[in-house]
């Protein structure tokens, strides 16, 4: 067992004495460095990919001010009880700075980055590995991809670029390379393989399917390029997972042809990047209940209600269907489903193959967007506690934006105007009124009809804010 690693020892110092006696007698001579191709080569290196795709990843600093409460912590009681002495409760704007990483796709200053990286940012600088800087606005964000498009102020110059590949095409055991800013030390290049592909997870991304690297990603490489070895752009270093804040072997990113559908969005739609919205609640399918629907095992996503006018119901989709794949591509729980959707353009149809009763049929959904805007948007007034209190009607787009599950009915409290009397109520954007003195409400107007008829004594105010039921009582 051991003669063979002597001789390939023996062989490794005859062969560093023939580089070295070849270094004396006519000085050190340049090995071209090439991509591992096969067995043979000679000498193995990135570095030919590197030089390539290098230039195009950038680093990020983003900054934004925020406000640092006093030592009340936040309890409204202090705030309220302090405020008018000598700033206890004092709120002190302080500098929030951020780094991460980018690509360049477009050599008139189109970047991609996380969303994550840039959120709230109110000044984003980008320096280039060349050390060139710039100031950077957002076009537009997706948080639920995770995804940021910047446009660099470039003043007429012309910057490196890194092409899309196609993220499909990639496989498991495929090698590729991580390029970030990790920890803010500068760039920093790590090589791995794909450890796996359509990978979700409840703490990620609710509609993409990551794909899965173990090439070092460290904090700072968020934004940055995951790169295959033809110098092709296959994801978007996003996350890991880690007990110590470190890299642990396992990291994702956003795939390649997920940005290039939220590009392909954003430029479509005036500066909002639409995402598709099928209107139907789902589950994964596990094996009793592959058992109990005839599948042979489990496989698909199960249809478990349809909101009516939605793109599933003018669709054909009904309840107990089984999605089993999108355009030919096998789907295994929901966020594979919305991803698949996600690389649809807008207008398009999607091609599900579907399970029902025993037998396969095909479908075709048309690919949209939920509508976003609240409808009926109200401030309420009177003699009341809610007076002030903005409120609108749920649509299904703004129960996702606000991820409020699959709600498609309720009133929704948007905001409350300063110096009023709900504004005292701590309620939020987001939270879901639900009843006020024992009635349930589901409208606006129902809403104000409760509040207008007003109450003897306390008032009781039901309230669902994410999965927390609250119950305010005003005297």
């Amino acid at each position: 067992m051991r003669r063979p690693l002597f001789l390939g020892f023996a062989a490794a110092i005859g062969l560093a004495l023939g580089l070295l006696g070849g270094c004396a007698a006519g000085g050190a001579q340049p090995v071209e460095r090439v991509v591992p191709g096969d067995a043979t080569s000679v000498r193995l290196s990135f570095a030919p990919v590197v030089r390539k795709v290098a230039p195009a990843v950038v680093s990020i600093t983003s900054r934004k001010v925020t406000i640092e409460r006093g030592p009340s912590f936040g309890d409204p009681f202090f705030d309220f009880f302090f405020r008018d002495f000598g700033g206890l409760g004092r709120q002190r704007p302080r500098v929030e700075t951020s780094l991460g990483s980018g690509v360049i796709l477009r050599p008139d200053g189109l970047v991609v980055t996380n969303h994550h990286v840039v959120e709230g940012a109110e000044e984003i600088e980008v320096v280039l590995a060349d050390r060139r800087t710039f100031a950077a606005r957002i076009l537009g964000t997706d948080r639920s991809s995770d995804l940021a498009f910047l446009r660099l102020d470039v003043r007429g110059e012309r910057l490196p670029t890194l092409a899309l590949g196609d993220s499909d095409a990639i496989e498991v055991g495929d090698l590729v390379l991580a390029i970030g800013n990790p920890f803010g030390i500068g760039q920093t290049v790590t090589s791995g393989i794909v450890s796996a592909k359509g990978r979700t997870h409840p703490s990620l991304e609710k509609d993409v399917s990551f794909i899965q690297t173990d090439a070092a990603i460290n904090p700072g490489n968020s934004g940055g390029a995951l790169v295959t070895l033809d110098g092709k752009l296959v994801g978007i270093n996003t996350a890991i997972f880690t007990r110590s804040g470190g890299s642990i072997g396992i990291g994702f990113a956003v795939p390649a042809n997920l940005v290039a559908a939220r590009l392909a969005a954003l430029e479509g739609g005036r500066g909002e990047i639409a995402r598709p919205w099928l209107g139907a609640e789902l589950q994964p399918v596990d094996g009793e209940l592959a058992k109990g629907l005839g599948l042979d095992r489990p496989r698909g996503v199960v249809v478990r209600r349809v909101i009516g006018e939605s793109p599933a119901a003018r669709g054909g989709l009904q309840p107990g269907d089984v999605i089993l794949s999108v355009d030919g591509v096998p789907v295994d729980d929901p966020p594979s489903l919305a991803y698949r959707l996600s690389l649809k353009p807008m207008g398009d149809r999607a091609r599900l193959q579907v399970w029902r009763r025993g037998q396969e049929r095909i479908l075709a959904v048309p690919v949209e967007a939920a509508d976003r805007r609240p409808r009926n948007v109200t401030t309420l007034e009177g003699r009341h506690p809610l007076d002030g209190l903005v409120v609108g009607e749920l649509t299904p787009g703004l129960a996702e934006e606000l991820e409020l599950g699959h709600l498609d009915r309720g009133v929704v409290v948007l905001g409350a105007e300063a110096g009023r009397f709900a504004g005292r109520l701590g309620l939020r954007r987001g939270d879901v009124i639900e009843s006020v003195n024992g009635r349930r409400v589901g409208s606006v107007g129902e809403l104000r009809e409760v509040v207008r008829r007003g109450a003897q004594g306390r008032w009781q105010i039901g309230v669902r804010r994410g999965d927390q039921q609250l119950l305010l009582s005003v005297g």
